[in-house]
């Protein structure tokens, strides 16, 4: 799993003032909107005290309150109040969790998982279709949805990159069995952080609304015309999908955020310039998850689970150039450093419980905090090393 990016954990109209919990990478975030600046927060769900869910708590102005203590965090982590302590008593350096930068784009919230500085933090990829919806006078639809996999994010990605499996996961629906060649192609760059794969597909015979509006004629599928197809990633854990049929184009973005790393939730946008009345949302929303589930009958049970390091280790074809294209980019990264590691990793007191630990930003802007920060374990067992790590008392009045 990759760190020091931007992931688009949720969708910007479910934050709300009531703070939720998100799970990325493994790591426990809980994740609100302050009632008095309207700013979305992400903070680390670990309240360092005594590793209550800090999701659990509510809100107080624009600060987070515990529901075990009642300690109280500002949205740039610090504990700014200890009911318990005595008039005079000053609060503890390492009473803090650690803060994510956060942006609202494109409809998603988008939390940067890593500490990189600012300037040197890989941008939000760019979906231009947002600058034309519909409701802004533009040309696309659309419409949302999200899906669980029992999978790894990489096989997922690889999946919605892969031109070659439609005609046999996707037969009838978007795949032709008939004509399952891919032609040779080029990766595209458009930058750093994506690469793209454009071919001339044959599609199947069109059915419900599709077949019905779309007036592609003939039923010989080895006549069809050919749809000019996108597929291509775009790091961290992005798929773009753009179709161009004769009705109009459509155009998917998947953000599959990895749960950990065997399970990914994907939050999916699908746009579309044709069928634009709110009429056709229904059919939109069932044609992409009829998509998802068909390719999780596949890739759930793919084996082994990650994707090997090795490019040797699994059998690559012509077709398979984009995703080869991503391995060797993956290995950049890991040189790199951005792959998470033993490092970002605790292990409590309790065999086999393990969590992930991203640092944010404010480890490495505030070196003189460098011994305030605490190690924590994930909400879900809160007690496994917070109170090991969080020291005595006296080791706390140490760090003021």
């Amino acid at each position: 799993m990759l760190k020091n990016f931007w992931y688009a954990v949720e969708f910007t109209d479910r934050v709300t003032t009531k703070p939720a919990r998100l799970t990325v990478l493994g790591q426990y975030l809980v994740v609100y909107r302050t009632p008095k600046q309207g700013r979305v927060v992400a903070l680390s769900d670990l309240c360092v005290h005594r590793g209550a869910a800090l999701s659990g708590g509510t809100l107080k102005d624009d600060k987070i309150v515990c529901p075990y203590h009642g300690w109280e965090y500002d949205p740039d982590g610090a504990c700014t109040k200890i009911p318990a302590n005595l008039p005079g008593r000053s609060i503890p350096k390492k009473a803090r969790v650690d803060s994510y930068p956060v942006q609202e784009k494109y409809g998603f919230v988008w939390v940067f998982m890593g500490d990189l500085p600012e300037e040197e933090r890989p941008p939000i990829p760019v979906w231009p279709e947002f600058d034309d919806l519909v409701e802004n006078g533009g040309r696309f639809r659309v419409v949302t949805g999200e899906f669980l996999w029992n999978a790894n994010y990489e096989r997922i990605l690889e999946n919605g990159c892969d031109i070659a499996h439609a005609p046999f996961v996707h037969a009838g629906r978007f795949g032709n069995p008939e004509m399952p060649e891919v032609p040779e192609y080029e990766v595209e760059h458009p930058d750093e952080w994506s690469a793209f794969a454009t071919v001339d597909l044959h599609p199947p015979k069109p059915s419900g609304i599709w077949g019905r509006f779309g007036r592609l004629v003939g039923n010989d599928l080895k006549k069809r015309p050919p749809v000019t197809t996108s597929a291509g990633w775009m790091l961290p854990n992005m798929i773009k999908l753009h179709v161009r049929l004769p009705i109009g184009d459509m155009v998917i973005y998947d953000t599959n955020i990895p749960i950990d790393e065997t399970h990914t939730l994907v939050k999916w946008v699908a746009l579309r310039t044709f069928f634009t009345g709110t009429w056709a949302n229904k059919d939109a929303i069932n044609r992409t998850m009829r998509i998802f589930y068909e390719d999780a009958a596949v890739v759930d049970k793919v084996r082994p689970e990650l994707l090997p390091f090795d490019l040797g280790a699994e059998l690559h074809i012509k077709s398979d150039i984009i995703a080869v294209e991503y391995r060797r980019r993956r290995q950049e990264l890991a040189e790199k450093g951005w792959l998470l590691n033993e490092e970002d990793f605790i292990t409590g007191d309790v065999p086999k419980r393990t969590a992930t630990v991203i640092p944010s930003p404010a480890r490495r802007e505030n070196p003189e905090l460098a011994r305030a920060w605490i190690h924590k374990a994930r909400g879900e067992h809160p007690t496994v090393a917070a109170a090991r790590l969080m020291g005595s008392d006296e080791e706390s009045e140490e760090n003021k």
